[in-house]
């Protein structure tokens, strides 16, 4: 059974460096999702709880519950480090040329090596746990729509037109698919490498790039 609270969301997303507590609000909620995916792949998600979460994380329950709606919900930091990453990445892209050639062209991925072990063992958790899962899946969906805004911004069209959504969407789609490739390729027991999801990320662009040629 899904424990939840009444609890909202934090504030949406600002520009420029956060102020002090705004950075450690984020750090808090980072730890509570790295504990929560440690419990989560010890024990399973049916079986670990709010407060073992919120112990585990040096808080109280009430303060999780002030940060996340659900004790799945728990795990979204370390998904939307990732694609806060991508992001920046797509913001780079003056609108000429290819947004996919642009974007693999980038180099190497940031991410503390902790952050991307954490992700590494959550990915692979989403397969096995239908409340995971759909968390995953709730927040590339909110990408998208990140994505489109700034793919909008950078070629002067509109985020609801039709040809740049269908390309935003497949781009999309192409991080959630190189990402869940990347998890179930590596060993659960060795460390997550940056230099490994890179590659699979390139590789899937340049899939995508392919097919897209072909159906021209």
């Amino acid at each position: 059974m899904t424990e939840q609270a009444d609890a909202q969301g934090p504030a949406a997303r600002r520009t420029g460096r956060p102020p002090l507590s705004e950075r450690r609000r984020a750090e808090t909620r980072r730890e509570i999702a790295e504990e929560a995916v440690r419990l989560f792949a010890e024990k399973g998600v049916a079986a670990t709880s709010a407060d073992e979460i919120a112990a585990a994380a040096g808080v109280s329950t009430r303060t999780l519950w002030r940060y996340f709606r659900t004790k799945e919900e728990c795990v979204r930091p370390l998904l939307t480090t990732g694609l806060d990453a991508m992001a920046e990445r797509v913001r780079t892209w003056d609108g000429t040329g290819s947004l996919f050639e642009a974007v693999r062209r980038g180099g190497e991925l940031e991410m503390e090596p902790r952050h991307a072990d954490a992700l590494h063992r959550l990915v692979r958790l989403t397969e096995q746990e239908p409340g995971l899962r759909a968390v995953w899946l709730e927040t590339h969906a909110e990408a998208e729509g990140l994505f489109a805004e700034i793919v909008a911004e950078a070629t002067g069209r509109s985020p609801h037109e039709l040809d740049l959504r269908v390309h935003v969407a497949v781009f999309n789609l192409a991080m959630r698919i190189a990402v869940e490739d990347w998890a179930r390729g590596l060993d659960p027991l060795a460390p997550a490498s940056l230099d490994t999801l890179t590659r699979t990320i390139s590789a899937t662009l340049r899939a995508v790039v392919r097919t897209f040629a072909d159906a021209a």
